[in-house]
């Protein structure tokens, strides 16, 4: 699609007028309205011999993926992340396709394997999320994407044009790589003239030696000075940041238990492992004390009670805090 083939960087706007945001724990992707925000910008990488095949990458170099981890238990789409794979694959690649029917203004971007990416509304925990699948014609304007570009990429420069003169009048050549060759170096100056004189009745302290790698056989092009230092088994199979602990998103309910739908909630990073500590840390960041947490059932989307225990691998929890004197709490006894 020629929108992705001139953009350096973009903005993909969704059916909600909402933006796809890459989440500050550097993990999971959702959806935001503030299109100022530099998680809002993603970096357009076309795919090596795979034309009209882009890849998207967030502010924190990873890359958009699909992944074949289901969102929610019932439910047929699975999750979009942010990932720095070790080898970039077929999850991390996504292909353009105009939308024709709505004025030209939107596209869709398909994974390798045929499913979409969208973007999902309705009651949390779907709303403001992205997933990827084949979507009921229901939802067929979810997974269509505005697409603002916010850098473009540089011009190509002209051809010269004294190089098309001469293309013309003489059959081209075929290129032939020639490896540069050293030039002569200068004679080596004696090290005593190299060395400036040293002060009487004082011994000059000795260098240390350094020892250095050889230097590289003629017609070779050099390594960078540091890949020496950073060469080693596992230098370029570790990931470059590691996220630690989960990301919790939370909204304040009414008395029954509702949430306002322009209520986008707040979010942070938890790094206890306890439901205590997550109450107390809850209760710091509302400055309420009678409250309890709660999530949604996804199947009902009824609220209940946290009491057992947080989810396992450090999954992202959305919580709902209703004061413990509301009807829906009382419905919890």
């Amino acid at each position: 699609m020629e929108l992705f083939e001139r953009a350096k960087t973009v903005r993909l706007r969704s059916y909600h007028d909402k933006y796809m945001y890459a989440d500050e724990d550097e993990s999971h992707v959702q959806q935001g309205r503030n299109a100022s925000s530099p998680n809002a910008r993603w970096t357009v990488e076309p795919v090596p011999h795979a034309p009209g095949v882009i890849r998207l990458r967030s502010r924190y170099g990873r890359y958009l993926t699909a992944s074949n981890e289901p969102f929610l238990l019932g439910v047929t789409g699975r999750k979009v992340l942010q990932t720095l794979p070790h080898r970039l694959d077929s999850s991390v690649e996504w292909v353009p396709q105009r939308d024709d029917a709505n004025g030209g203004g939107g596209a869709r971007l398909q994974t390798r394997y045929g499913n979409f990416l969208r973007a999902n509304g309705g009651l949390p925990p779907l709303r403001n999320s992205i997933t990827h699948d084949v979507p009921h014609h229901r939802h067929a304007g979810w997974i269509l994407w505005s697409v603002q570009i916010v850098q473009l990429l540089p011009d190509q420069p002209p051809p010269d044009s004294s190089a098309s003169v001469n293309s013309s009048s003489s059959p081209p050549q075929p290129y032939t790589y020639r490896p540069p060759f050293p030039s002569p170096s200068p004679a080596p100056l004696p090290t005593a003239a190299l060395r400036p004189p040293a002060p009487p009745h004082h011994r000059t302290a000795a260098t240390p030696f350094v020892a250095q790698p050889p230097p590289p056989p003629p017609g070779s092009l050099a390594p960078p000075a540091n890949l020496f230092r950073l060469e080693s088994a596992d230098s370029f199979s570790v990931p470059l940041h590691k996220v630690e602990g989960r990301n919790i998103h939370y909204q304040i309910g009414d008395n029954n238990g509702n949430v306002d739908e322009d209520d986008q909630g707040r979010s942070f990073t938890f790094n206890g492992t306890c439901l205590e500590e997550l109450l107390e840390r809850l209760q710091e960041e509302t400055g309420l004390k009678d409250v309890i947490m709660c999530t949604r059932s996804p199947i009902t989307q009824k609220l209940m009670p946290l009491r057992l225990q947080l989810p396992p691998n450090n999954n992202a929890v959305r919580i709902v805090l209703v004061r413990e004197s509301s009807r829906v709490a009382k419905s919890f006894l």
